[in-house]
């Protein structure tokens, strides 16, 4: 972190944390190439077209998927092997479309160095909770770099049939590993630029910091529960301030 930021000194910052991230549209946007693979997957494993896609905000493709299915007219048991089918399928669409990721996508602005900021902070994991597989979200990671900020191993992805605020609580039971405490809801955050993901967070014990890079308002995030809103990731100083300020309940 350069010298020249100036705010909390590290001694304030010297307290346990786990910061979450959400990937898409807080960190990077690669929406259209996502469509595409949804697409392709969809149509592989239905035999029908994706003709009405669904929002995103807050889900994991594993939720998307059944709705794609309604809004598309296709009956399926919902207990179907058809949901991993297409899990895979979209892990070989997307997989082979990474390349289009820099071309296609984008890094939001500010969010590497806002990253090597909080990574700086003593005593503090960097984390995603992803609507993604796993797969998918990695290499959206690794294309632009981000990759190396983040403790994948613990993180939550939308490889599993749980909803975000699940995930969030399993990470912060299970992030310090056998024989570590949990992480307290007070040690814990989940930055985001959803409104369904600022309510994921109070459910499932994370303070949410919101970042004005998708399409809710700051008075629709602050309704939701964030009571720290950002304009967007350009000011890491500010970042790591809001990170402080989200858990000073955790300094003892």
């Amino acid at each position: 972190m350069e010298s020249s930021l100036t705010g909390p000194s590290c001694e304030e910052f010297a307290i346990s944390r786990l910061v979450l991230w959400n990937i898409d549209l807080t960190l990077l946007d690669v929406g259209q190439v996502t469509r595409a693979a949804y697409a392709e997957a969809f149509e592989k494993v239905t035999g029908e077209p994706l003709v009405y896609l669904t929002s995103a905000a807050g889900r994991t493709d594993s939720e998307m998927f059944f709705e794609f299915c309604a809004r598309n007219y296709v009956d399926l048991d919902p207990d179907t092997s058809v949901l991993g089918e297409f899990l895979d399928a979209l892990e070989e669409s997307f997989g082979k479309r990474s390349d289009e990721l820099l071309s296609k996508g984008h890094v939001m602005p500010g969010a590497a160095a806002s990253l090597a900021a909080v990574a700086s902070m003593p005593d503090t994991v960097q984390t995603v909770v992803s609507g993604s597989t796993r797969a998918n979200a990695t290499t959206k990671l690794v294309a632009f770099g981000l990759d190396a900020y983040f403790d994948l191993d613990i993180g939550g992805f939308g490889s599993v049939s749980y909803p975000k605020s699940s995930l969030i609580q399993s990470i912060r039971l299970h992030a310090a590993g056998e024989g570590g405490r949990p992480y307290t809801e007070e040690e814990t955050v989940f930055v985001t630029d959803s409104v369904p993901d600022v309510r994921a967070a109070t459910i499932g014990g994370a303070a949410p910091i919101g970042v004005l890079n998708g399409s809710a308002t700051e008075g629709q995030l602050r309704d939701a529960g964030a009571a720290i809103v950002l304009p967007d990731l350009t000011d890491p100083r500010a970042v790591m301030t809001a990170v402080h300020q989200a858990t000073q309940g955790a300094a003892r």
